[in-house]
């Protein structure tokens, strides 16, 4: 298995357990909890694909990463993790999360012939969109709307470092390690120090 499939599939269940979590939040059953991890963890990738015109879409097909959306909806079940006392960790995984999809989106857009500039929004949209997708559902503000919160942002200065070292020459897998790095750290130095963009 390629580095980049294995991050692929590690923010696919990250972020499906992201999903699940928050479905426990709003005291959703065990079908709501699949759905909202299924949401959370192909809401991007989908919407990416259907931008690029790449059919069939990334989960079609795919056993094993369905399989891990359900491992996650059916292990956050049977512990029955608190979320408030797992809230700090929940952060942590969902930035790491953040971090995988946005290199791993990038890639698979360069892959897919898309220019550079146009591939660092592809990975934003990887990373970001299905957890907003999540958080409509769930009738809730979306982390990427929410103010004090470098979310998109995080990707995208990422996502630019990312595209810096592709054209510097570095290696691939060098790479998608420092992508997901800086996306982390970006994420979680600015919730700590309170970083946030200036108002409109």
């Amino acid at each position: 298995m390629s580095l980049l499939s294995l991050i692929t599939y590690t923010g696919i269940f990250v972020f499906a357990g992201t999903g699940a979590f928050k479905a426990r939040t709003y005291q959703m059953d065990i079908f709501g909890a699949a759905v909202l991890a299924f949401v959370t963890a192909y809401g991007g990738g989908t919407l990416r694909d259907l931008l690029i015109g790449v059919r069939p879409v990334n989960w079609v097909n795919d056993y094993l990463a369905l399989g891990l959306v359900f491992s996650a909806t059916l292990i956050t079940f049977i512990f029955k993790l608190n979320y408030e006392r797992f809230k700090r960790t929940i952060f942590i995984t969902d930035a790491i999360g953040l971090g995988l999809f946005t290199a791993a989106g990038i890639e698979k857009s360069i892959l897919l012939g898309i220019n550079e500039m146009y591939a660092v929004v592809m990975g934003v949209i990887t990373a970001s969109f299905g957890g907003l997708l999540a958080d409509v559902l769930c009738n809730a503000v979306p982390n990427l709307f929410k103010r004090g919160e470098l979310y998109a942002t995080a990707c995208a200065i990422g996502g630019i470092v990312y595209v810096l070292l592709r054209k510097a020459g570095f290696e691939q897998n060098i790479n998608l390690v420092l992508c997901v790095v800086i996306v982390v750290l970006t994420r979680v130095i600015s919730k700590w120090k309170r970083v946030e963009l200036p108002e409109i």
